[in-house]
Order: C-alpha cells, then sequence, then structure tokens
C-alpha cells in the first residue's frame, strides 16, 4: 500500500462501516484519524473513531459530521432490491453530499465506492472509464445515479468501481468450484474480480495519493490485470487443487454478464497489485503455490 510519504494525521470519514469500509477505515487509521459513521456507533470498530448518524435522516447528520480532510462513501444497502438500493445509494449519498457541501471547509476530495455492475456489455468487450455505462439492472442504475450526485458537486469526487471482491474468507467461489456445483463450458463467459487485500490497497494508495497533493482522476476501475473466462478459472482451480468430483446438477453457465475490465488507469496511478491475477489469489486462500 502506497502511503509513507503522505501527510500523516489527516481527518478521513468514512461512510459506511461494513467490512470492506472497515478494513479500509482501519488501514488508513494507521496514520490518520479516521472517523467512521454508521447508524448504530456501537458497531464501529477501533481503531476508528465512531459517529452515530443515518444517510437517511439528514437531521442526524448535522453537526455530527466532523470537518475532514477525505471522505469515502462506501455503503451497504439496507435490503437488497430496487427500494433498498435506491435509498442507500442514491439518497444516503446525495444527503451526505449536502452536509458536506455546507461544511466550513468541505474536504479536498470524496470518494464513491462504486461496481462494474454500472457497465452492461455482456460480449466479451472490454470496458474502462470512458466506456458506455447502460446498467441492466437496478443494483448498476442506483449506483450509478449515486455516481452522478457526486459530479455534479463542487468537491472533487472519485468513483472507484469495483469488479467482484473474493479472498481471504470470502471463498463463496472458490468452494463452489472445488466442491463441483461449477462446471462451466469453455467458451463461457468473461469475469473480473480483485482480491480483498487490493481493493483495500488500491483505495488507501488513491487516498493517500490525495494527501500527498497528486492531482486524481474522476474515475478508476479496481479489477485485477486480467479477465478469465469463468471456464478457465474453474479448469485452472479443478487441475491446482483438490476437488471433489463434478456434480450432476452443477451450473454450466456464468449467469453474470461477460465483459473484461481495463484497469490499467488505476496501474498508471501507481498502484502494483498484491495479486494480480486470479492464480495468485486463489492459491493464497489455500496455501498451494502457483504453477
Amino acid at each position: 500500500m502506497s502511503g509513507d510519504s503522505a501527510m500523516r494525521d489527516a481527518r478521513i470519514l468514512m461512510a459506511g462501516c461494513g467490512r470492506l469500509g472497515q478494513r479500509i477505515g482501519a488501514a488508513l487509521a494507521e496514520h490518520h484519524q479516521v472517523f467512521g459513521l454508521r447508524r448504530q456507533a456501537s458497531r464501529v470498530p477501533l481503531p476508528l473513531t465512531p459517529i452515530q448518524g443515518d444517510l437517511l435522516d439528514p437531521d442526524s447528520l448535522g453537526e455530527r459530521v466532523p470537518e475532514v480532510d477525505v471522505a469515502i462513501i462506501c455503503l451497504t444497502p439496507d435490503q437488497y432490491d430496487e427500494t433498498g438500493y435506491h435509498r442507500t445509494f442514491v439518497q444516503g449519498t446525495s444527503n451526505l453530499m449536502t452536509v458536506l457541501e455546507a461544511a466550513s471547509r468541505p474536504p479536498r476530495r470524496v470518494f464513491f465506492i462504486s461496481s462494474t455492475a454500472v457497465y452492461g456489455q455482456h460480449q466479451g468487450e472490454w470496458v474502462d472509464e470512458t466506456s458506455p455505462t447502460e446498467p441492466p439492472r437496478y443494483n448498476g442504475s442506483a449506483l450509478l445515479a449515486a455516481e452522478q450526485r457526486l459530479g455534479e458537486s463542487p468537491i472533487p469526487g472519485t468513483v472507484v468501481r469495483f469488479s467482484g471482491i473474493y479472498g481471504n474468507d470470502r471463498d463463496g467461489m472458490l468452494s463452489r468450484m472445488r466442491d463441483g456445483s461449477i462446471a462451466p463450458e469453455p467458451d463461457s463467459g468473461y469475469t473480473n474480480r480483485i482480491h480483498e487485500d487490493d481493493a483495500v490497497g488500491a483505495l488507501c494508495h488513491l487516498v493517500n495519493r490525495t494527501l500527498d497533493g497528486d492531482d486524481l482522476a474522476d474515475c478508476y476501475l479496481a479489477s485485477d490485470c486480467e479477465p478469465a473466462r469463468l471456464g478457465d478459472v474453474v479448469a485452472w482451480v479443478r487441475e491446482t487443487m483438490s476437488c471433489d468430483p463434478v456434480r450432476p446438477d452443477a451450473r454450466r453457465d456464468s449467469r453474470v454478464g461477460s465483459k473484461r475490465v481495463d484497469s490499467s488507469r488505476l496501474r498508471e496511478a501507481g498502484y502494483r497489485f498484491l495479486f494480480p491475477t486470479f492464480r495468485e489469489g486463489y492459491a493464497s486462500m489455500t496455501g498451494h503455490p502457483v504453477p
């Protein structure tokens, strides 16, 4: 992770302290004061400084949101349907931005954690930060609306669109590959992923660049360096690790859109991946060496 030269003792707001937010906040708290904003302050872990506030209740924010150098919006929907996504991402982001914009000293930059779900490409196309965003589902539409609210603000903003996060104990897909419940065809759709440690590292790298006074783009794609067909990923896992026989009812399709995420801009900004492909990432989860 970058940051030894970054401004020390900066004040950072982490709005949303779910699993990813907690990990990013804890990493940044090694050198900065990080405030964790959550509806239940008791659920904000140390070393973050807890702040109780509800993004859906602007009156609960008010004077509770401190002046900070950087704000990070890393939200989890309160329910996984269209209403929940709109309420959390669109309304919640807009309410917080209104509070930050009214501050006597607004943050230098606001980061919004988004997703490659904002893209609708599904024929194996490459996508980058300039590609059209036509989300096919409500989750991508809500994220895109929140991104647009960030872009309308006078405060500089950066959107970071993550692909599928895996790694550590985020092992659901790996478990299904190893127990034989996924057996896609060789020409299955392309998939994209980022190890959780790289998701944390990439965001911290960009935050520290901001604290160093560097200019950032308004959007970065955060995905590892090698999009891969799901069939190729499963084949590698099954050739490399101990796995159960393929089940008769194994899923044969990828059930996801097929696109290839180009994260060149993030790498050009100086981030170096700990796990540049799925091979290093999955091997790290099982202790297997990469062939």
